[in-house]
């Protein structure tokens, strides 16, 4: 499921959580302060796309997270090691078991 950013507004889709803030400080300074989230919960990484669909990896926390309702596909270079990703966009998490 593709999620956005409830405040930047770009797009992405979570290929991994962090039950709570797991980053450096500095990170975590660098956010604007009227914007800074708390940092018991969830912290989401996500495969993400700038609005001009530039792809990069985003850490974000739960609460500014929203579903995304767009229908369409996110294109990420980083999708295809986690996800089997269809001829119509849509995702299917891959089993990475050896």
């Amino acid at each position: 499921m593709a999620v956005r950013h409830r405040i930047y507004g770009f797009r992405g889709v979570v290929f991994d959580v962090d039950p709570e803030f797991d980053n450096t400080e500095e990170w975590y300074d660098n956010i604007p302060e009227d914007v800074r989230p708390r940092k018991n919960q969830p912290f989401y990484h996500l495969f993400a796309e700038t609005q001009d669909k530039s792809p990069y990896v985003a850490y974000v926390s739960e609460q500014n997270l929203e579903p995304d309702e767009e229908m369409e596909p996110i294109h990420h270079p980083g999708l295809s090691e986690y996800f089997d990703v269809q001829d119509d966009g849509s995702l299917a998490l891959r089993n990475k078991m050896n």
